[in-house]
């Protein structure tokens, strides 16, 4: 099956490239680089032996959509993970975030009913269930009031997906994503946010290596047990697999209906707390920390129930925090010996 990739040069496009192209599929990148590195590709080629397609391509341009899909006939399929990620820069800039994540799925579901490409794969995520009422999350919770813009693009996302699969041949399986840490194990490609990271796991790596001065901790008067926020942290590697899951299921016509949902989670939740002292552990190094203040746009607590998961889309996490947070640790001490070079 050829594949198109959006956003196949990020973090979890860049992974998900590898298990696809590993698995047999022919992927095609689409990527417009406003967050990633072209070096990324040939890293990808490195790992697996081939170097993806690859097309600089801003989804929020109808033409340069078309463009694309002419240029890479016999498509038949769309994985879509391009989008602005960031949740406390979508709260400062949340009209940029509607522009460029709304507009570029409508024009990319528009480009596939015109090119008859018609199995989607949608980069979700848990921020759709906002803080849920009851833990862990099941598919079915309820979804409350996004708490970020960020969160907000997904959620609307999910819905014009819906409508779209409820009115015409489109069938589309959402994997909602707790929170993705670690690289993979050939510290070939990992996670390397241009600028200041938003997310904690790169955040604590970039501290610990000496490019931070020290790790920000927002907020430690929440409910829970040391009193800072509880996610499900999920290795990028088993996350990117449920990828392969879920194409083999649309390309097999196995869904249950045409619109399917699943967490891509562990089941299991930790404190930030937590994971600095598992870096620690695996490190062998004390990291600097100070507590500041909360972050708006945070949630309090959230972790999955991937039972649906696991049993229906025959997928599982495998990896524990210790092994995601020293494949993270590698990837930042092989960062540092390139630039060396």
């Amino acid at each position: 099956m050829k594949v198109l990739v959006t956003g196949g040069t990020g973090y979890i496009g860049s992974h998900t490239v590898v298990e696809l192209q590993e698995a047999g599929f022919d992927v095609v990148i689409a990527d417009n680089l406003v967050n990633s590195d072209q070096e990324v590709v040939n890293s990808i080629g490195m790992i697996t032996g081939i170097v993806p397609a690859f097309e600089k391509t801003d989804l929020s341009r109808p033409g340069q959509v078309k463009e694309l899909f002419e240029k890479h006939p016999g498509l038949e399929a769309v994985i879509h993970f391009a989008a602005l990620k960031a949740v406390g820069e979508s709260v400062k800039m949340p009209l940029e975030y509607y522009r460029n994540n709304i507009f570029s799925l409508v024009n990319l579901l528009v480009t596939m009913k015109e090119f008859s490409v018609d199995k989607f794969v949608f980069s979700s995520s848990c921020t759709v269930y906002g803080q849920a009422d009851t833990l862990p999350v099941r598919e079915d919770s309820p979804l409350q009031e996004a708490e970020s813009p960020y969160g907000n693009t997904k959620r609307i996302a999910e819905d014009i997906l819906r409508d779209e699969v409820a009115a015409g041949d489109l069938r589309c399986i959402s994997l909602r994503y707790f929170n993705p840490i670690g690289a993979h194990p050939s510290s070939l490609i990992g996670e390397l946010p241009l600028g200041v990271p938003d997310n904690l796991v790169p955040y604590i790596t970039q501290t610990a290596i000496g490019k931070r001065d020290k790790l920000k901790v927002f907020g430690n008067d929440y409910d829970t047990a040391d009193g800072t926020p509880i996610r499900d942290y999920i290795h990028v590697v088993d996350l990117s697999r449920a990828h392969v899951h879920a194409l083999r299921r649309l390309a097999g016509q196995r869904q249950k209906s045409p619109w399917e949902v699943f967490n891509i989670g562990t089941g299991k939740g930790y404190t930030v707390m937590e994971v600095i002292r598992s870096f620690e552990k695996v490190s062998g190094m004390e990291l600097p920390f100070e507590i500041t203040g909360r972050r708006q746009g945070d949630i309090e607590k959230v972790w999955a129930d991937t039972a649906y998961a696991n049993s229906e889309l025959g997928w599982k996490a495998g990896k524990g925090l210790d092994e995601m947070m020293l494949s993270a640790w590698n990837w930042e001490l092989a960062l540092q010996k390139r630039n060396k070079q």
